[in-house]
């Protein structure tokens, strides 16, 4: 029946277990272990789990099960893993699908963190890494190669806004037998098409828009039922990346208004992006849906909407992209995205601060880049508090 639904409703009822009491609110089970009636009983289900049966909080749990089947639902995809964070999802993917010698090729615009699993973790471990342009189809031709295991993206870049070709990067992964992984965040479980598009394995970061309101961390795997279970899972039920029950009920919670939230935001993100194209005091606005990006055709193929984030490159670099910062009233400075509130940040000094200076130059990250994550307020007044400290400057 869920099948039929509309993605909002989906949002709202998806993977809803409700127990003897009938709650109307999804309940919290925060616990760590489960009873058995008796030793046989406990015996069988380590054997093999029923469709309602749970072991251990680390292995499952019937709250963070529901959170686990709204957001498969939600995607379209035929199963999830919740994780502790976003970076326990991209951490684990990797750490449970590769092996030494196994070879990776990822866009080299990445969040720092995702960099730092790539170029230090991974190579740790003896795994290749091929780090390219992801825009430019032929570097990803050139280096793929016939023992490339994965290849790993943003669909939408942070913090420049890069929008990558899920099909055709999909097509040349598939076409030496290499699984598509793409951090999805930037377009959000609400416009997202990349499966549809040839991604294999899709990762969000739930603290991000799924929360939207800044309480918890949380991060998901999205993939075929066999990935899932039979390779994520395995892994990280013994390594301990598992979402909490707590967290898992807030991201329910969080489910519930997503589509409204993010198509708001969405909106307010463009109309703040087209006022502010050509302001005396900005080098550049990069936003997917602007007429002036140069992958706006492609975001408008992939996306419904253009995302809620947009950046914004003041002349004038560092100095004044602080005094803007320091200025803002409404907008608070903060390096999360996808909030209920706007926030603002520096990616140069705080996300991608480990970053040398000639691989900010490469990604595009100068001292004047900052990268703005539009809230649900006023559009009006987040307008008038941008252009207000942009004056200031």
């Amino acid at each position: 029946m869920t099948q039929d639904w509309k993605s909002r409703t989906k949002q709202v009822h998806g993977g809803t277990r409700r127990s003897q009491y009938g709650e109307v609110s999804e309940a919290m089970f925060l616990t760590q272990g489960f009873v058995y009636d008796t030793a046989e009983a406990a015996e069988a289900r380590f054997v093999e789990l029923g469709e309602d049966e749970f072991i251990y909080a680390r292995y499952g749990n019937p709250t963070v099960k529901m959170f686990e089947e709204r957001i498969a639902g939600i995607e379209g995809a035929q199963d999830a893993f919740a994780t502790a964070s976003g970076m326990a999802a991209v951490n684990g993917v990797f750490m449970a699908m590769l092996q030494a010698g196994d070879h990776v090729v990822a866009a080299r615009a990445l969040f720092g963190s995702c960099l730092y699993i790539l170029d230090d973790v991974l190579g740790r471990y003896g795994v290749e890494v091929t780090l390219v342009d992801g825009t430019d189809l032929d570097q990803w031709r050139a280096a793929v190669r016939e023992d490339t295991k994965a290849v790993f993206f943003e669909s939408v870049s942070n913090p420049t806004l890069e929008v990558i070709d899920i099909r055709a990067v999909s097509d040349i992964a598939h076409g030496v037998g290499a699984i598509v992984v793409v951090d999805n965040v930037f377009a959000t479980p609400v416009f997202s098409r990349a499966l549809d598009m040839g991604a294999d394995v899709i990762i969000y970061s739930a603290t991000k828009h799924i929360d939207g309101q800044g309480r918890c961390l949380g991060g998901v795997i999205l993939g075929t039922q066999e990935f899932i279970r039979k390779t994520v899972e395995p892994f990280m039920k013994h390594t301990g990346g598992a979402l909490s029950p707590f967290n898992a009920w807030v991201m329910l919670k969080g489910l519930e208004t997503l589509d409204l939230r993010v198509r708001a935001q969405a909106a307010s993100a463009l109309e703040i992006a087209t006022a502010l194209e050509g302001h005396d005091k900005l080098a550049r606005v990069l936003h997917p849906f602007l007429d002036s990006h140069p992958d706006q055709a492609l975001a408008k193929a992939q996306m419904e909407q253009g995302g809620t984030v947009l950046s914004l490159d003041l002349k004038g670099g560092q100095a004044a992209a602080f005094r803007f910062l320091n200025a803002l009233s409404i907008v608070l400075i903060s390096n999360n995205l996808g909030d209920a509130k706007s926030i603002i940040t520096h990616p140069a000094t705080t996300t991608h601060q480990r970053l040398p200076e000639d691989q900010k130059q490469a990604l595009g990250i100068t001292p004047g880049l900052v990268r703005l994550s539009v809230g649900i307020e006023d559009v009006r007044d987040l307008l008038a508090d941008v252009k207000q400290a942009l004056e200031a400057v």
